[in-house]
């Protein structure tokens, strides 16, 4: 049995560990782990170890990650950064097993087995996982991430180095002002979240990891955000705990950020009257909608304290356009993965627009709720009116339950208290099902001439290696008040 080590002062390594080939662009990062998180966060499913080719092996901390809020239950996932080339080495411990799979299908990598091990070479950066015997709730998540870059110089720069961070007394977040560059060294775990609340000009950025903090980072009407390169991993403590909410701000950059949550209507990123907003590659594997970009400061709750209040907004939140999400790898253990609308404000009626999803991984999907089902949802609701939405370029790899396209300009009771204005301009382009799992029928519906569905574009979708011609073959409802659609 493995002894407890009692010490809390420093990581179990003083530092990142670096190795560099003959080769001046081939080198390799493996990170310390905290000492506070030594024994309490690992999980022994799997022994994992990297290397450059022809060099020493080294032992990579094998975090335990809480995933699907549903049944609650341990993953594993690692992380390293690499320039070149490395191989992997993944050890089975507990147990035998007959095939292993990799997530999402769009990975290249071709493990080969030797006995319990697994063995394999990456040739570039990307994040997925192994699944043994196709257990999806205690698999291994592999981050092999590029590198990240180096620490910034200057008199605004706040360096966290490897071990554990907290915030300070008294409070469960860090703060943060205008100006400000966060760097976190791989290695560092914050036990905290950030709050960027009126400010400007941050960067937020490292290969540190944001550790069970909640609502992990917070923005409320912020200015000029780059926030990049982070691993964030949530329990289930504490409902609507997100890896990153967006609120009220315009030109945000998120880049190459990984999240795992498993609580209650914890969102991947969540983006609401906002503009210009970037997220430019990633990770997540969540237990509530994937990526969402709402016309609402939030979720129905800050509508009931508003009521309750009876103080209105003095600067009330504006439209939602100009969002571009691309290059991500999803896993939704509920909920959707790519969804636009549901939530507004009747009272001063608002659009979302222009909003891009482009080249996109869902390696899986769950939802047994009919009204939240959709790989690609939209939903018009609450006044709100919806133009000009793109899918391009995305894969889905399976449905365990709901909806590949799920389109509604409509009226739902549970959570509108009036119909949406519509959606109008929706392109669904270079889209590939494998057809695996159970869905249900998509849908594209409109309300009524008021609450219509308008310009529908699908080209180029494939089911199960079939090339989608009519509604019929997509698995398409059409009903209601839809018009101008197109397949082909």
């Amino acid at each position: 049995m493995k002894s407890r080590y009692l010490g809390i002062l420093a990581p179990i390594a003083c530092g990142l560990t670096t190795t560099a080939s003959a080769q001046s662009d081939s080198e390799l990062r493996v990170y310390p782990v905290a000492r506070e998180l030594l024994y309490s966060a690992h999980n022994d499913a799997y022994t994992v170890r990297v290397r450059q080719p022809g060099e020493p092996w080294q032992d990579l901390y094998e975090y335990s990650v809480r995933v699907d809020t549903d049944t609650k239950q341990n993953a594993s996932m690692v992380y390293f950064d690499f320039e070149g080339e490395v191989d992997v080495e993944v050890l089975v411990n507990n147990g035998t097993f007959t095939q292993v799979s990799v997530a999402p299908l769009s990975s290249e990598i071709t493990p080969e087995r030797f006995g319990n091990v697994l063995r394999f070479r990456l040739t570039k950066p990307e994040s997925f996982s192994l699944q043994f015997d196709d257990d999806r709730l205690h698999n291994l998540h592999i981050l092999a991430g590029s590198l990240p870059a180096a620490r910034p110089e200057g008199e605004n720069v706040r360096y966290f180095g490897p071990g554990q961070h907290v915030p300070p007394e008294g409070s469960d977040t860090f703060p943060v002002n205008s100006g400000d560059t966060i760097y976190m060294e791989g290695g560092a775990v914050m036990r905290g979240a950030f709050r960027l609340d009126n400010v400007r000009d941050v960067t937020i950025a490292g290969r540190g990891m944001l550790w069970d903090p909640g609502q992990a980072i917070d923005l409320e009407r912020a200015e000029n955000i780059r926030i990049s390169d982070l691993i964030l991993v949530n329990s289930d403590r504490m409902p609507a705990a997100r890896v990153i909410n967006i609120r009220n701000s315009e030109n945000v950059e998120v880049a190459d950020i990984t999240g795992f949550t498993s609580g209650k209507w914890s969102d991947g990123i969540n983006i609401s009257t906002s503009r210009h907003v970037t997220v430019d590659g990633g990770y997540l594997r969540v237990s509530d909608d994937a990526v969402v970009v709402y016309s609402v400061a939030d979720c129905p709750l800050c509508r009931e304290r508003a009521a309750r209040t009876g103080i209105a907004d003095p600067n009330p939140p504006g439209d939602t356009f100009d969002i571009n999400v691309r290059d991500l790898r999803l896993w939704v253990d509920v909920a959707h993965a790519l969804y636009i609308g549901h939530f507004g404000d009747n009272a001063d009626p608002r659009t979302i627009r222009d909003v891009t999803f482009q080249n996109i991984d869902i390696a899986n999907l769950d939802e047994d709720d009919p009204d939240w089902e959709g790989a690609m949802a939209i939903f018009s609701g609450d006044s709100t009116l919806i133009r000009n939405i793109t899918f391009n370029d995305i894969r889905v790899d399976r449905i365990e339950e709901g909806k590949l396209i799920n389109i509604v300009a409509g009226n739902n009771q549970r959570y509108n208290k009036a119909p949406g204005r519509g959606i109008d301009g929706v392109t669904i382009r270079n889209v590939r099902y494998t057809g695996k799992g159970m869905p249900s029928m998509s849908i594209l519906r409109g309300l009524s001439d008021e609450t219509a569905v308008r310009n529908v574009l699908i080209e180029n979708l494939a089911i199960d290696g079939t090339q989608v011609r009519t509604p019929e073959q997509a698995n398409l409802e059409v009903s209601g008040a839809v018009s101008d659609l197109i397949i082909r």
